[in-house]
């Protein structure tokens, strides 16, 4: 397998694929779902990269890409390869506030944006920069502030490198790629602190091709692949990188509110997730079982039952299932798990990489019954993705995967930290000599902050470290373990786990309102607004319930002893959760601290 440089990537899989779809993606007024052949997506990156040649932007210089996934993302990412330029992506949501500390962090001139939020906080902050020169705007409705002297529209931008002075710039920078340039600069989301620069090199992105062609053969150039989670994600963005090596169809969903119905549409053969999205589909189906008759819900529960003998009690385990057992499973392969598949779009199935927060064992056995065919795994953005993940048979539940191949993993003695070294593993972070020389050991390991153990080749995490809470009785609780236990329940839909330094476990949760309202209908209960109902006396009782039964095998001291329910979720823009919906622990301790302290009291 030939691994090309990421400068000349896309020109190579248009020689070989031409006219083939690479890309498609939804456009918003037809709905009608657009193609992008090979051809004409190196002919886009050509023309990027030559326009930022033309534009002046310098060899390893540092752009900005703030948008939503768009074609013109990837456009802009391989651009700036072909041209041996950085690019760092920032989130659609970030704020301006996010973006200003991104672009003087990386000393970014030229920012490209998508739609009309993100040119907005750009703008905003370009008024006020010594930094930023120009935006570059993605979406052409996008209208531009009466002050604005110096944005371009991409599509006018294209034309400027239209020449052949740019042209023969950007084939003397291509011919002088190398693997030790850098790539990418990805910053984390910053649970706990300030955010980083995490600083990737193409020989990063390299050696992940390489290493997952090893464990994935199954991937070809016949698959579609659904492009959902944001290329600012180091899963999503590593993930489609690879696609694009395999030749496989990337379709890109513009829009995160449309992924039901996109993925109807497009029907992939695979796309990778986090747990969040495949929690919901189990809440969603048991919540179908449960309002159905009692004749249909045992043949779902039937179904169920025997997808696990079959695919955790036999197949997982390389053993031959009995005839009958096989006969069962291939009638309820091909009608119920099919049926459920195909209203979520997922029916053609073959791969779905799942990452990015841990997977409750409750979920993970239900996808696996009903024949959804997830890989749940683990990684940072530190590790270019992919550190671990499972086996297509002989997979361990617990466990977060095997290690990748040529990826050395081992356990520091003194806190039981996830150890990881190998080609994948990030230079360090940007501009943070003081983060970089805590963040690695003396034999070159890095440090992931995350707690777990090893058994052969097998990895299982525990917690992130710094989420450990130590109770004034001087036990340790894993608050993202408890939490994880909750987020099967229908009835709940965000949940922080409060107990550090404090004599019991608490809970902040934000419960599935609807679901709340509907379950008070039913049984007569009245209220005036949400924050009554959410202190009514039955809904709470309900709550504890749905607590208890979950938590019935944590160790006592590990125990919610009480709860506060929320009538405000959570969200980005509160600042409780970060871009990649982890949960800011200091954000939600100090804004809900009259809360906290209210459960504390005698």
């Amino acid at each position: 397998m030939i691994y090309y440089h990421y400068a000349e990537l896309i020109q190579r899989q248009a020689e070989k694929y031409g006219s083939r779809t690479a890309l498609k993606y939804r456009d918003n007024v037809s709905g009608k779902w657009l193609k992008i052949s090979w051809r004409e997506f190196a002919d886009k990156v050509m023309l990027t990269a030559e326009a930022m040649a033309e534009f002046g932007i310098e060899v390893q210089e540092n752009i900005g890409v703030y948008s939503q996934n768009m074609p013109q993302c990837l456009y802009t990412d391989f651009g700036a390869y072909t041209n041996r330029i950085v690019s760092v992506p920032m989130y659609a949501t970030n704020s301006p506030a996010q973006i200003e500390y991104i672009i003087n962090d990386a000393n970014i001139r030229t920012l490209f944006v998508g739609e009309q939020l993100q040119y907005n906080n750009a703008f905003k902050v370009q008024k006020e920069s010594a930094i930023l020169k120009r935006i570059i705007i993605f979406d052409s409705s996008v209208k531009l502030n009466p002050e604005d002297k110096t944005s371009v529209y991409f599509d006018d931008f294209l034309r400027f490198g239209d020449n052949t002075h740019a042209a023969s710039a950007v084939k003397i920078r291509m011919n002088g790629a190398t693997p030790e340039d850098l790539a990418t600069i990805i910053y984390t989301s910053g649970t706990t602190g300030e955010s980083k620069g995490v600083m990737l090199h193409h020989s990063n992105y390299l050696e992940a091709m390489r290493i997952h062609d090893i464990r994935l053969p199954m991937v070809t150039d016949k698959d579609t692949s659904m492009c959902f989670l944001p290329l600012t994600h180091i899963f999503e963005k590593a993930w489609v990188y690879y696609c694009l090596h395999k030749g496989v169809k990337v379709a890109i969903n513009l829009d995160p509110k449309m992924i039901q119905k996109t993925l109807v549409e497009v029907r992939p053969t695979l796309m990778c997730n986090v747990p969040r999205f495949w929690e919901k589909v189990y809440v969603g189906v048991h919540e179908k079982i449960n309002s159905s008759s009692p004749f249909m819900k045992k043949i779902f529960l039937d179904a169920i039952e025997t997808g696990r003998l079959y695919n955790l009690e036999y197949k997982n385990k390389g053993l031959k299932a009995p005839c009958g057992l096989s006969t069962k499973f291939a009638f309820y392969d091909k009608t119920v798990f099919t049926l459920l598949k195909k209203v979520l779009g997922i029916d053609r199935g073959r791969f779905f990489p799942v990452a990015g927060a841990p997977l409750s064992d409750e979920v993970n056995e239900f996808l696996q019954s009903v024949n959804i065919p997830i890989r749940y795994g683990y990684g940072l953005s530190e590790t270019t993705a992919t550190v671990c993940f499972y086996p297509e048979e002989g997979f361990i539940f617990g466990s977060i995967g095997t290690i990748m191949p040529d990826i050395q993993v081992k356990i520091d003695e003194a806190n039981n930290e996830i150890l990881v070294k190998g080609k994948t593993v990030t230079s360090g972070y940007y501009n943070k000599p003081e983060e970089n020389a805590k963040s690695f050991t003396e034999d070159g390991f890095f440090r992931t902050g995350d707690a777990g153990r090893l058994e052969g080749n097998v990895l299982f995490f525990t917690e992130r470290i710094k989420d450990l809470y130590k109770t004034s009785n001087g036990k340790y609780v894993a608050p993202q373990a408890i939490e994880m236990l909750m987020s099967s329940d229908k009835y709940i839909e965000q949940i922080a786990v409060i107990g550090d330094q404090r004599k019991f476990v608490s809970a902040l949760i934000v419960p599935v309102y609807s679901l709340l309202e509907q379950y008070a209908e039913q049984k007569g209960i009245r209220y005036e607004n949400r924050e009554d109902l959410m202190s009514n006396k039955d809904i709470i009782r309900l709550i504890e319930s749905r607590i208890e039964e979950h938590q019935k095998n944590l160790a006592s001291y590990e125990r919610i002893k009480r709860f506060t329910l929320l009538s405000q979720p959570f969200t980005m823009e509160g600042r409780e959760l970060t871009d990649t919906l982890k949960l800011r622990r200091p954000v939600v301790a100090k804004k809900y601290a009259e809360q906290i302290e209210a459960m504390y009291q005698e």
